[in-house]
């Protein structure tokens, strides 16, 4: 079930004993792996944050830059302070310092434009932002995201912007996308991955693949974090 966009942020109430139940089960699915887990509260409200907390989680993600800002200044100061907030939605310019400003990592860098602007907020506000690239590799025009081509040409820039640290790649699979599918895409972001390390000689510790649907499959093919909304609250 997907919750209509029209709802999103709307603080309904959680069963922490379900949030609990349900991350145990994600947990029990990655038992061999080293996964990080990033609770994805972009559709609720303060609630999923503070039951996620109370479960043990403590990365969150968000992609509605003013309205989960608002969230997040609305927390209690030990959930702030002992989070990690992933920013994982479409970024504009015109919102680039804001985010940085509260945000610790931001997934869906998709330009060099854009990387270009963190790099510039960050440092104004004597931080390194971590960030990850995002790759539409299936050429979705709805999509947002890098084609590997255009990376390949921008990528060396991007390593040398000041106050920005590139954590790796992020990817987000076409809804109903059939399994055989799902493994191809995901697969080839990893090799892609790898392709960069190797041409650039660096390390890309992180790969950002995989949401409740097809989690299972991402982290077959490599994801180091899954993004995770449904099957932890509902």
């Amino acid at each position: 079930m997907l919750i209509p966009s029209q709802n999103w942020g709307e603080d309904i109430a959680i069963d922490l004993s379900l949030v609990k139940s349900n991350l145990n089960g994600i947990k029990q699915n990655l038992a061999h792996c080293n996964v990080k887990i990033i609770a994805v509260t972009k559709y609720f409200g303060l609630n999923a944050i503070k039951s996620g907390y109370a479960a043990g989680i403590r990365d969150f993600g968000e992609s509605r830059a003013i309205e989960s800002i608002k969230k997040i200044n609305e927390l209690p100061q030990d959930i702030r302070e002992n989070s990690t907030f992933h920013f994982i939605g479409h970024l504009q310019t015109n919102k680039v310092e804001k985010v940085v400003k509260n945000f610790d990592v931001i997934q869906s860098v998709d330009s060099l434009k854009v990387a270009k602007a963190i790099s510039k907020a960050a440092c104004s506000l004597n931080k390194r932002e971590k960030i990850l690239l995002q790759i539409n590799n299936a050429e979705e025009e709805q999509k947002f995201g890098y084609a590997k081509e255009q990376l390949i040409i921008d990528f060396p820039e991007i390593l040398n912007l000041e106050g920005v640290d590139v954590l790796g790649l992020m990817n987000m699979a076409p809804l109903g996308a059939s399994e055989k599918d799902l493994v191809r895409l995901f697969h080839d972001v990893k090799v892609f991955k790898d392709e960069l390390e190797n041409r650039f000689d660096i390390t890309l510790p992180e790969l950002s693949m995989g949401m409740s649907d097809d989690y299972k499959i991402a982290v077959r093919e490599g994801a180091t974090m899954i993004r995770i909304g449904r099957k932890l609250f509902t």
